[in-house]
């Protein structure tokens, strides 16, 4: 695959390209491209231009970082001083915060320029981003199908080359599923790598921030600036990394790839193949398969779907139009008000959410529903803890289906949540999982295969799939369009 942010910066390093005219050139792309797509919700083009002024006296220095004057995106549940910031709901309309969230101060010190806010399901409750007050993001492989969600705009505009990169956020599997549909590369970190501060919540205890990219070192170099322990979010861990970019070095002789028959129970034969394919390279090149039984995977999503519900109901409670955002034109007192501005500003899948939330927190039937979610929660985790002392990694398909055509609502009611099966296990157990491209299905759409590791060990995670992108064949390919690099 391109490595974007590593070409584009070896140009500005050594002064073929400033940084302006890049961030011009981006904007050009954005201006022709996004009244199609409708990745960016909101564009900030003259905070890029200054940002992309400031990276040039930056790499005057001759010390920049490699993200120094690099166009990028933020979606829009990530809080920046001053922007819009709107969560792609009507109830945030006109929402700017008044600080910065940790991981934009440490990209912004980094000389990163912020192009825009991209697209989302509406507070990231979604698989397919069209629950966003904004209308869906197109999948630029085919626009006929969606981009995945919840993080869909920025999977778009990266896949799309309207952002060198962008951050996402993961509750359940939105930096990865979009990755997958998108035919790009998607990292969700461990829980508690990256600081959740300015991140706007939707699950407390699942979020997380990470990068997408058009390469696994791309993703590196993102990972790298924005990992780390912060102060002021308390659930951040301290760990040692090192330089994971530079520890890119493809070797997997020896390692142990657990393959687990619950994460492929219903996938498409298409994608089976797909998957086992890429096993088979690397056991050709020294790793070895293991079998792996996970029965309380099984679980998995009613678990997540209680836990999740259940903070977002606590989370959105803060939104009731006396403080910021929408506030409703007609009431007859504050309780009418607060009623009428959650109404009317909030989009069916949040409301049915929050309600299910509230019901399993409530008396009578905490102890039947969110109690008994949080006792399997811990019996998933201490799974994947013994799961990884038999081996390093676990591969399997990051999503049991290619990309969803537009407007697609299933056989079912729970369709679309079943489309989360082999994601939200990932965030239950708090541990990194990362999607890589892994060829086309029949109808040419992107596959992704996901590669989990052990808590903290984004190292093996991202070596192993620096292996299969550098190793294999690529069958998906850089979309034609986009800023020419």
């Amino acid at each position: 695959m391109k490595e974007i942010i590593s070409e584009l910066s070896a140009k500005l390093q050594s002064r073929e390209i400033s940084s302006v005219e890049l961030t011009k050139e981006y904007i050009k792309v954005i201006e022709e491209a996004n009244p199609k797509i409708n990745a960016y919700v909101h564009t900030t083009y003259e905070t890029a231009l200054l940002g992309a002024e400031n990276a040039d006296s930056m790499l005057k220095t001759g010390n920049a970082s490699k993200l120094c004057g690099i166009p990028m995106t933020l979606k829009d549940n990530i809080c920046t001083d001053g922007l819009l910031t709107t969560c792609c709901s009507k109830i945030l309309d006109g929402f700017k915060p008044y600080y910065d969230s940790a991981v934009w101060e440490k990209l912004k010190a980094q000389g990163a320029v912020l192009l825009g806010k991209a697209n989302m399901d509406e507070f990231a409750m979604g698989s397919t981003s069209e629950s966003s007050c904004y209308g869906a993001p197109l999948n630029p492989r085919n626009m006929a199908h969606v981009t995945g969600g919840s993080s869909g705009g920025v999977a778009a505009a990266v896949c799309a080359n309207m952002a060198a990169y962008g951050l996402g956020s993961d509750t359940g599997g939105s930096i990865r599923q979009p990755a997958s549909f998108c035919g790009i590369v998607g990292l969700k970190p461990t829980y508690g790598a990256v600081s959740r501060y300015g991140l706007i919540a939707y699950g407390s205890s699942l979020d997380q921030i990470g990068p997408l990219t058009y390469s696994v070192k791309d993703a590196a170099i993102v990972f790298d600036v924005i990992k780390g322990v912060d102060s002021r979010d308390q659930t951040s861990k301290t760990f040692e990394y090192g330089n994971l970019m530079e520890n890119l070095n493809q070797d997997i002789k020896g390692k142990k790839i657990g393959i687990a028959e619950e994460f492929f129970d219903g996938i498409d034969s298409d994608m089976k193949a797909q998957i086992f394919e890429a096993i088979k390279l690397f056991e050709k090149n020294g790793a070895e398969v293991i079998p792996i039984k996970l029965p309380a995977m099984k679980l998995a999503l009613p678990v997540y779907y209680i836990i999740a519900c259940a903070e977002a109901s606590s989370n959105l409670g803060r939104y009731d139009g006396i403080r910021y955002g929408h506030r409703t034109n007609s009431y007859e007192s504050i309780e009418d008000m607060i009623y009428r501005t959650r109404s009317e500003g909030f989009g069916d899948e949040v409301k049915r959410r929050i309600m299910l939330g509230t019901y399993v927190l409530s008396s009578g039937y905490y102890d039947a529903y969110y109690k008994k979610a949080c006792i399997i929660r811990e019996e998933i985790i201490k799974e994947f803890q013994q799961t990884f002392e038999q081996c390093d990694v676990l591969i399997a398909p990051t999503a049991p289906n290619t990309a969803f055509p537009l407007n697609y609502k299933g056989t079912s009611s729970v369709d679309m949540y079943l489309s989360d099966i082999c994601t939200v296990p990932i965030n239950i157990a708090g541990i990194p999982s990362i999607s890589v491209p892994c060829g086309k299905d029949s109808k040419g759409l992107p596959i992704g295969m996901q590669i989990m590791g052990k808590k903290f060990d984004e190292a093996t995670i991202l070596n192993m799939a620096y292996f299969y992108e550098q190793n294999s064949e690529d069958k998906v390919g850089v979309y034609e369009g986009g800023v020419s690099i």
